[in-house]
Formats: C-alpha cells, structure tokens, sequence
C-alpha cells in the first residue's frame, strides 16, 4: 500500500499556491465590478488545483518513463522513478483526478455562464478538456511538448491568460480588454517559477534530452530571460492600474517588488543550479501576495 505521506509529495503541495493566484485575482477584481459569486470562487480553485496536481503526477510518471528522471536529477525525489509509487497506481490516480477535473470543470462552466449563449459553454467546456489534455501532455507521450521548449507558453496561457480572464468572465459573464494585463502579469510570474525550475534542472535534463527553453537558451540567456518576466508582470500591472487610477492603494502590488528584486539578485549571482530551489517556493508565494495584494487594492 502507498503511503498517504507518499501521495502527498507526489501531488507536490508547493506547488499549488501558483495555481490558486489567478483564480484569486480573477476574483477579486470580479467583486470589485460587483460581479462575484461564491459558487464561482470555489469550483474555480477546486478545478484549478486538480488540474495543477493533475499536472505534477503527469510530470512525475511522464518523465520517470521517458527517461528523465534519473540519478543526475538535481529537484525533490520523483515517486515513480525512485519506486515509491508503482507506474499502475501513477496511472490510475491520473484517471481518477482526470475525472475530477472533468466533473468540477463542468459544474464551474455551466454555473458561471447559466442563462448565456450556447457557444460560450462548448467554449468554455473545450478550453477545459484542452487544459487537462495540455497538463498530461507536458511530458506524457511519445512527442511532450514540453521537450520541445514549449512549457513557458503552456503555463502564461493557463496559468496566466485563462486562470485570470476566465474566472473573470464566469463571474461578471463581461470580457473587457485591459483585463488581460493583470492576467499577463500573473502569466509572467508563473512563467518565471517554471524557468527556475528549469535552470535548477538545466543539466540533468540537456544530458537526457529534454529541450527546455533554458536548455535552448543557455544559462546566461535564461537569466536574461527571467528578468524579462519579473519585469514584464510589474510593467503590466502598473499599465492597468495607471489605466483605472482613483486611489493610491492599487499601487499595493509592489510590495512584491523587493521580492522579485532579491529572487532576480540570486538567480543573477547563482553558480550552482541547487539552490535555485528554495527560491521557486519563494516566486510562488511572491505571486500568490501579488494577486492578494493587486485585487484588495482595487476593494480598498
């Protein structure tokens, strides 16, 4: 029998905060147009968490079977590569937060646009099965996409795009331009944790083959490239809240700045991919109070 604990660190819990910042952002500028709905705001998370561990489990058998995951691996211990978790019980356990994240999925659609146009639930409802489609074929397959140095997109368009403007739209059922900039910013954030997680790694997965755009790119480039991200998230929000100034405190977000500013110090300073580790969990909390701090700041 697997292990509750083992379980649990397969479905990598640090994880999620990232998951749960564009569902929260989405939100609190939805109750700021007075547009919010609790019924939303829950199956919104429910559904954007199981897809996040959906998206983990995948990860850990996808590149346990295509040969990733091996002894040179620098991040956490995977489950299925090290034998704690049986590929048929990674199999089954993906089926089973499939299912939840078709039925949560589901429910969310057609509460959030009940009374619409027929067209905006099968969009919604199609956007949904390629998001789940997307999290398994990340590394799962005979040609993941994320080999090919195709991830950054994957996690700015769900992570970013689709979190914040879909939640947006489930709960006011209105789709104003400017709300893709708060989205971008939390896009680029989130892009900015998965390149960490792939400059820790950019060794180990240029020797087994796995094109990650750090591997394209070259260590030096891809901390250009995080630069690029942090700043372009600022530069978004600080766009939209110029765009829709009444009070200073829509400013709030940049308390986040010293953050962003020490993570981009060390990844700059950093000679050894191992400890870019701590500073992932430290992004994701980062964006998490960016998404807190930019919507309560419109409420304020």
């Amino acid at each position: 029998m697997t292990s509750v604990k083992t379980w649990i660190g397969a479905f990598r819990l640090r994880t999620l905060p990232l998951s749960m910042a564009s569902i929260i952002l989405g939100s609190l500028l939805a109750y700021y147009t007075g547009g919010f709905d609790w019924g939303v705001f829950g199956l919104a998370l429910l559904t954007t968490l199981s897809l996040q561990i959906l998206s983990n489990l995948a990860n850990d058998y996808g590149d346990s079977k295509n040969g990733i995951d091996n002894t040179t691996r620098v991040g956490p211990q995977r489950t299925v590569q090290s034998g704690l978790i049986p590929a048929r019980k990674m199999k089954a356990m993906i089926i089973s937060v499939i299912i939840l994240s078709l039925m949560s999925g589901s429910a969310l659609v057609f509460i959030g646009i009940e009374g619409e146009n027929f067209w905006y639930v099968l969009l919604f409802l199609v956007l949904g099965l390629v998001a789940i489609v997307s999290a398994i074929k990340y590394t799962v397959g005979k040609n993941p996409y994320g080999y090919r140095g195709l991830g950054d997109l994957f996690v700015f368009v769900f992570f970013g795009l689709a979190g914040v403007v879909g939640t947006f739209y489930l709960h006011t059922n209105t789709l104003p331009p400017d709300i893709f900039l708060p989205a971008t910013s939390i896009g680029l954030l989130s892009v900015g944790v998965l390149n960490l997680n792939n400059m820790r790694d950019r060794v180990s997965d240029k020797n087994s083959g796995k094109k990650t755009l750090v591997v394209i790119l070259g260590s030096d480039k891809a901390k250009i490239y995080h630069i690029v991200l942090l700043a372009g998230a600022i530069l978004s929000g600080l766009v939209f809240s110029f765009m829709h100034f009444h009070t200073p405190y829509q400013f709030l977000f940049l308390i986040t700045l010293p953050f962003l500013i020490m993570n981009i110090r060390e990844v700059l300073h950093n000679t050894i991919p191992k400890e870019l580790d701590p500073e992932l969990r430290k992004l994701a909390i980062a964006t998490l109070i960016f998404s807190f701090s930019f919507g309560i700041g419109y409420l304020m």
